[in-house]
């Protein structure tokens, strides 16, 4: 015999508190010896529920103290029961090899919260059976008895109070203990009866034929619970004391098997596909709806086609005001539900381990946001076009009112001229008559030569309407045509003129020189002063102060030049009194017409009055737009105060969600409550921007294109309320997706805070995703040594789409899915009987009506399939 090691065990009992388990310590003899029975009984019992696992895997074991020996099947053992990887084994075949394998169990089995005192790699693998049988319950203890309990006793009081209360009704059963109070086998019947009461009559059991009651609850247990034979009748009647752990072992076998039953389960699958369907088809109804406003509006957006008006477009810009200020933000609202229910929804059936909700053709949220991407395509730069236009359509009505008043001047300038220089008065005239004409034909060339600027003009402005695609582009050529005609035949038949006068020059002997001089002196002063008219009557078109007082300065400066025009108009006036004078003095009869010009001192007299009365009507329009644009400038300023104000305010609440969203040290609630209030703070918010929206109407009514006061826009503002209002919605989403995911999984406080804590270390970016590498270094900070192919698998798990990143929502279920324990199977059947006991009524029936009956030997009459049932609704599930 072998001397005895003590088998120490701390565990956390899930309450707060860590218990000792010293199993056994009395009965060890006084050489520390295990008793000869209880050895045997723990080999058979220990290897039995070793192969209920080992089983699962395709394997199984003879001898408990050699077939663990190389560690490998323990190894094994320890992946079957916990649903995790380890560390890959070594293959080799060495003493070396086989300890460094049993030693990675044992380290296993220390990072579950056992401490192992004094089993150590090298007993287990030279065979050592105390320590050998000492391990094995050590993982039975873990893996199948800690986690009992029941109203807060610690595992073993759980199991024992479990029996108590299951055996309590039955006669003859009085469980007190794990030995002595099982050997007649009652208490062993007592438990199949009370689950299924359809394997075995208790009523016709006999105390006094311990042995006959022993094989039947072992054989029953074997055939129709899936419990294999870990105990031998004959030891534990033969025994005084059976052994305490052999028993414990089987028992909880029991527990395992009866702990929940299948109407449970059913009815809170049902209860969660119900809400799940509810979801689903409100996400359907949703989706559709913000889609079809999407197709309806996206065409709208991407019509650039400028209207002829200015008043046309300006209905168009009104219209689309009216979209971005009350048609847009509900929209906005909407999507932004949309994928804060498909994300919950998600992770509802994620929890409930159902497949994952695929929406209809074309209504996925990547398929909405796309849409939602293509609308703020069309929607990007249309407000700009349409202000575009508009400044394009004022400028070609400006450019048109410019272009007749000059062609109007033209042209009643040009009245009669073609008649004049057709007429061929110098045939018959004298020879002071033809040198007359002569010179009056310079001074009309001259005249000639000064109109030519303003043709030019008219031709100049003519080519921008059709560079601008003025809508009356058409009238617009048509006149402007005639004029370069007209233009050019005065040109053809000036020449011809003044071709027949030369051919008669010497014709020309005397002139007046006192009309020449009159007639050189006023055709320019005429032109300047038509000049000068035409730019005191010049509409001008202005956005800033500064263009205002441009122009003022260079009316100041016109002003400055009056006197020395002043001096020229005396002057020509001063020639015709010297006219006059000559008349009067040498009785010369002169003519009342002066020959060598067409413009006459009457008409320079009143030119010149009509220059003196548009001053100051020029001076007052200017004054006028100088306080027009001083009211543009007080809108502006009112504009870039809130605006000002707005912007850093919107950045700070972005902040504040943003480290809030980052906080580890406080609960999630909390994060929550601080995530609502802000979301408040927010919503109250909303008059400020409701406000500066106003302020921007009438901006743009007023047609003000510019603002150095500030560096937001009105797009700016909208943009970034817009952000603020989905960042605290995502994040408030995220934060109730991590309360739900923490409550559904059974994660505490502290592990969210650890889960957050690694994940926000390794996510180097801080862009709410690990990276490949960063998530395998995160791995292997928390223990996980990894192979590639290992770390391939686990990749596989949190990035299915191959993405390259890992999601914080990833991450929790794989932590969560890492230390979860898996569901034991119950029976394949239910009874009509059990559904409408355990159901709402509605759920029984629909149960009812759609299970199929179960067709395989064993089972009760009118017993139900469930588990075909619940396969065929969800696929693999709990169920």
């Amino acid at each position: 015999m072998m001397t005895q090691v003590e088998t120490l065990v701390h565990y956390d009992n899930g309450y707060g508190y860590e218990e000792e388990y010293m199993l056994q310590e009395d009965e060890w003899d006084r050489d520390m010896l295990l008793d000869p029975a209880w050895e045997k009984q723990q080999r058979k019992t220990f290897t039995a529920w070793c192969n209920s696992h080992l089983r699962k895997a395709g394997t199984q074991i003879e001898n408990i103290e050699e077939d663990f020996r190389n560690g490998l099947k323990l190894m094994l053992l320890l992946e079957v029961i916990s649903g995790e990887r380890l560390p890959k084994p070594d293959r080799g075949k060495m003493r070396f090899h086989k300890i460094a394998n049993v030693n990675k169990a044992l380290d296993f089995i220390t990072s579950k919260g056992v401490k192992l005192v004094s089993i150590g790699a090298e007993e287990i693998t030279d065979g050592n059976v105390k320590m050998t049988l000492g391990m094995i319950w050590t993982i039975i203890l873990r893996f199948a008895i800690q986690d009992i309990s029941v109203e807060e006793t610690s595992a073993k009081e759980g199991l024992l109070l479990w029996c108590q209360r299951k055996t309590a009704p039955y006669r003859n059963v009085n469980i007190q203990n794990f030995h002595v109070s099982w050997k007649d086998g009652l208490a062993f019947c007592a438990l199949i009866h009370r689950h299924r009461p359809d394997l075995l009559d208790y009523s016709k059991l006999n105390k006094d034929d311990p042995l006959g009651n022993l094989n039947l609850a072992f054989d029953i247990a074997e055939k129709h619970l899936d419990i294999p034979k870990m105990l031998d009748a004959e030891d534990i009647i033969n025994t005084p004391k059976p052994d305490e752990r052999a028993i414990m072992t089987y028992v909880s076998c029991f527990y395992h098997a009866f702990a929940e039953t299948a109407a449970n389960r059913i009815c809170k699958v049902l209860g969660v596909n119900q809400e799940n369907e509810k979801l689903m088809e409100e996400y359907e109804r949703l989706a559709s709806e913000l889609l079809e406003w999407i197709r309806r509006t996206t065409p709208w957006l991407e019509n650039r086609t400028a209207e002829k008006t200015m008043g046309e477009m300006q209905r168009k810009l009104e219209d689309f005001r009216d979209y971005r200020r009350m048609h847009k933000p509900p929209k906005v609202q909407e999507k932004c539900q949309l994928e804060i229910s498909f994300n919950t929804l998600q992770t509802k059936l994620r929890i409930s381990n159902r497949p994952a909700f695929m929406p209809s053709e074309g209504k996925m949220v990547s398929d909405i946001a796309s849409a939602w991407q293509g609308l703020d395509q069309a929607e990007k730069g249309y407000e700009e076009w349409l202000l575009t236009e508009i400044r394009r359509l004022e400028r070609l009505d400006h450019l048109a009112e410019k272009f007749r008043q000059k062609a109007t001047t033209h042209e009643t300038w040009a009245i009669g001229k073609e008649q004049i220089l057709s007429q061929k008065d110098y045939e018959t005239a004298s020879l002071t008559e033809i040198r007359a004409l002569l010179r009056r034909h310079e001074g009309f060339e001259s005249d000639l030569a000064a109109h030519q600027d303003r043709v030019e003009q008219i031709a100049a402005i003519a080519q921008e309407l059709n560079e601008l695609d003025y809508h009356d582009v058409a009238t617009v050529n048509q006149r402007c045509q005639a004029i370069c005609d007209l233009w050019d035949q005065l040109g053809t038949l000036t020449q011809k003129r003044r071709e027949a006068l030369e051919r008669t020059e010497k014709l020309l002997d005397t002139i007046d020189q006192l009309f020449l001089e009159f007639a050189k002196r006023t055709a320019p002063f005429n032109n300047w002063m038509e000049g000068a008219m035409e730019d005191l009557q010049d509409m001008f078109i202005v956005h800033t102060i500064e263009e205002v007082q441009s122009l003022i300065a260079a009316h100041e400066q016109f002003k400055a030049t009056l006197p020395e025009a002043e001096g020229e108009r005396q002057a020509i006036v001063g020639i015709h009194n010297e006219v006059q004078k000559i008349s009067q003095s040498y009785g010369v009869v002169a003519s009342s017409v002066n020959p060598y010009s067409t413009i006459t001192m009457e008409e320079l007299l009143d030119k010149w009055d009509k220059i003196k009365k548009l001053v100051p009507q020029r001076d007052g329009s200017l004054q006028e737009e100088m306080a027009r644009q001083h009211s543009h400038e007080r809108l502006r300023r009112q504009f870039a105060a809130q605006a000002n104000l707005i912007g850093p305010w919107i950045q700070a609440r972005m902040e504040e969600i943003g480290r809030c969203s980052l906080e580890l040290g406080g609960a999630l609630e909390d994060q929550m409550t601080q995530l609502k209030q802000c979301e408040h703070v927010i919503v109250t918010y909303k008059p400020n921007i409701d406000k500066l929206e106003a302020d921007h109407q009438l901006i743009q009514e007023s047609l003000v294109f510019d603002n150095k006061h500030t560096n937001y826009t009105m797009e700016h503002i909208r943009v970034g309320w817009e952000l603020l209002l989905t960042t605290v919605a995502r994040t408030i989403n995220e934060i109730e997706t991590q309360i739900l995911t923490r409550d559904a999984k059974g994660i505490s406080q502290q592990q969210m805070h650890e889960f957050r804590s690694s994940f926000n270390h390794f996510d180097r970016k801080k862009n709410g995703a690990m990276e490949t590498d960063d998530f395998r270094a995160c791995l292997i900070s928390m223990g996980y040594d990894l192979g590639e192919v290992e770390f391939a698998r686990i990749m596989l798990l949190v990035d299915s789409n191959a993405s390259g990143v890992v999601s914080f929502q990833s991450f929790i279920d794989f932590m969560t899915r890492e230390t979860a324990d898996t569901d034991t199977a119950d029976q394949p059947y239910i009874l009509v009987e059990e559904l409408r006991r355990e159901l709402p009524p509605d759920q029984a029936e629909y149960c009812i009506m759609r299970m199929p009956p179960y067709k395989f030997p064993g089972a009760p009459p009118g017993a139900l399939d469930y588990t075909s049932f619940s396969t065929a609704l969800y696929g693999e599930s709990d169920l």
